[in-house]
């Protein structure tokens, strides 16, 4: 059975990236860009349902599961500290399907879970783009009920002869 590949973003996907950056911001006022002090990424908050839903994703037998995350390139301390929240959170078997790139797009796929749609290569991804927190994916409910459907139908397709 071939399994569907999934890409599921991280900041601001199943970590709270905003609300940790307000409190990076007013723990460094001075700097412009506080995200290049060490601790933010590792201290950031999962999202409400995001563990559970990331568990979901990793444990159906029809999903290939990855986590794709952007770093802040020029900040060093995203990429380590990105992997240490992957392993903090998910555990160290979720650490070997992160993948950490600039550009989204290079993964080949059948979805991508993010909350952007653009920027960091996502406009060009060749599969279908879930977007985190739109009307359609408000949350990680809907996320799910989305895919539960989506392999609902893939399997009923798969049951169904073919009139040859």
């Amino acid at each position: 059975m071939k399994k569907h590949i999934v890409y599921v973003d991280l900041d601001d996907t199943l970590c709270n990236y905003t609300a940790g950056f307000k409190r990076h911001k007013k723990r460094y006022p001075q700097h412009d860009f506080p995200q290049s002090e060490p601790g933010l990424y590792i201290s950031l908050d999962p999202l409400p349902g995001a563990i559970e839903a990331y568990r979901w994703l990793e444990q159906h037998p029809s999903l290939d599961t990855y986590i794709l995350t952007a770093p802040s390139v020029r900040n060093a301390h995203s990429y380590t500290e990105k992997r240490l929240w992957v392993e903090h959170h998910l555990g160290l078997d979720a650490v070997y399907r992160l993948i950490i790139t600039p550009n989204k797009s290079l993964n080949k796929g059948e979805f991508l879970v993010d909350d952007y749609i653009h920027g960091k290569g996502q406009e060009n991804f060749e599969g279908k783009l879930v977007q985190f927190g739109s009307d359609d994916f408000p949350n990680w409910e809907s996320v799910i009920e989305f895919f539960d459907k989506f392999l609902q139908t893939s399997a009923d397709a798969q049951q169904t002869p073919n009139n040859v």
